[in-house]
């Protein structure tokens, strides 16, 4: 391979990656829009794990007994009328 096939081989080389690392997607297209139930499907989820990594918080000793308490109501609460919601819909 002569010195210019190498220029004209590592060039194309180049606008290849520059082609594919700046090529529009339409990824954002793509993308369904989140109805309210699938809102609050991710948001169950991530109240389950609020209250898994509060009881292992407990039992790791980090937390005291009253606000344990106190933290669990309040997510065991916000969970409860978060279920019912869903129900609501899944319902209609």
């Amino acid at each position: 391979m002569t010195e210019t096939e190498g220029l004209i081989a590592g060039l194309l080389l180049l606008f290849a990656l520059v082609v594919y690392t700046f090529w529009p997607e339409n990824a954002f297209a793509s993308q369904k829009e989140k109805t309210r139930l699938d809102f609050l499907l991710e948001r169950k989820e991530q109240l389950y794990e609020n209250l898994r990594d509060l009881n292992f918080e407990h039992r790791a000793g980090k937390y005291p007994e009253e606000d344990f308490q106190t933290q669990r109501a309040l997510l065991e609460k916000e969970t409860a009328d978060l279920l019912a919601e869903i129900d609501r819909l899944q319902q209609a």
